[in-house]
């Protein structure tokens, strides 16, 4: 019974013993942001070839309400800040490595004024909101909607449900896949595989190189595209649940159908968050690994291999999340007092 009170209040607290900090991180434009227990971490190769990082302190929104680390509440307040600090990030990193960036448009800096806010900080949240109704209309408008024509050929609803979700899973793939031929997103998705090869390489207990970071898969089971891949098997069986549940007047109107499967959304986000957290602590078996293997596998879209200097920039975000003061190579110092010393004999 003890075992059970401990698993449980582990598992409603998300906090579990384990030797190794939790890290996280995302690739962005010319480098990769790293989360980890000492703050959250910037670095990027700038078109000169030198690398430069910045590092936030750790936003503890759980101290402050404790109902934030709930379970399945948790991952939908996750996936929110990931929404919105993701497209921070990416700002920022085109900021630090230097490339050119869109200016604010009169219409946002007219409501930055009406709102005394910042400009950036409307394009900012436009680019949010766009970026949600664009998820949500891709990857479930458009299916839900392609559902009520099948659903004018057939009639059985638990049918039209499977088809609807094979529908949104062909659409996401379709979507990750021509995002991968892109010059530009290619890149991300290099650095997006130096991030999972840090990642791993930390988590085996190996010194942060180049070299032993290099021999790690690319694929992650805690990534992003697992989650959403999760997300689109979890809205398969929740929507197939529910349309059973529901029938009748909702099922037969086309615009109730979707207004009733986008309130579930955040339940399918919090579920969603919940099974890949539980799928990156569990022990590989037969079972897990077929859990995860539809993630993994799309990870391979996602996810490239990285070259030398890629790997470079994922080390050195890594190491200023975990609190290193000095987690440039060596040489850059070495640079630095060099500069400093012509500086005082001048």
């Amino acid at each position: 019974m003890g075992k059970f009170k401990d698993a449980f209040k582990q598992w409603w607290t998300g906090e579990y013993p384990s030797s190794c900090p939790s890290v996280g991180g995302q690739a962005v434009m010319e480098g990769v942001m790293m989360n980890g227990p000492k703050g959250t971490a910037i670095t990027v190769r700038k078109s000169d070839g030198k690398m430069s990082y910045t590092v936030k302190p750790k936003r503890e929104i759980g101290k402050k309400h404790k109902w934030v680390k709930w379970p399945v509440i948790r991952g939908v307040v996750n996936f929110a800040i990931m929404m919105v600090e993701g497209v921070k990030t990416i700002t920022e990193s085109a900021d630090m490595a230097g490339l050119e960036t869109e200016e604010p448009s009169k219409f946002e800096k007219k409501v930055a004024e009406m709102f005394h806010v910042k400009p950036d900080d409307v394009m900012m949240a436009i680019a949010v909101v766009l970026a949600v109704v664009l998820a949500v209309g891709l990857f479930f408008v458009l299916p839900i909607s392609l559902e009520w024509v099948v659903k004018l050929v057939i009639k059985n609803e638990l049918i039209v449900n499977l088809i609807g979700g094979v529908i949104r899973i062909g659409v996401f793939l379709t979507y990750v896949f021509l995002c991968s031929k892109l010059k530009e997103i290619r890149r991300v998705f290099m650095y997006h595989g130096a991030e999972h090869k840090t990642i791993h390489c930390f988590e085996h207990g190996d010194e942060l190189t180049v070299e032993n970071a290099r021999k790690y898969t690319t694929l992650h089971p805690r990534c992003g595209t697992s989650f959403l891949m999760i997300v689109m098997v979890i809205s398969i069986l929740l929507f197939t649940i529910f349309g059973q549940i529901v029938g009748g007047v909702i099922n037969s109107n086309i615009f109730l159908r979707i207004i009733t499967k986008l309130a579930l959304l955040p339940l399918i986000a919090g579920v969603s968050y919940e099974v890949l957290k539980w799928l990156g602590r569990a022990k590989d078996n037969w079972f897990i690994k077929i859990l995860k293997w539809p993630g993994l596998m799309t990870q391979k879209l996602t996810t490239k291999e990285p070259d030398d200097s890629m790997l470079e920039v994922a080390i050195v975000s890594l190491k200023a999340a975990l609190g290193d003061k000095k987690p440039l190579p060596d040489s850059y110092y070495e640079e630095e007092q060099a500069d400093d010393a012509q500086k005082e004999e001048a």
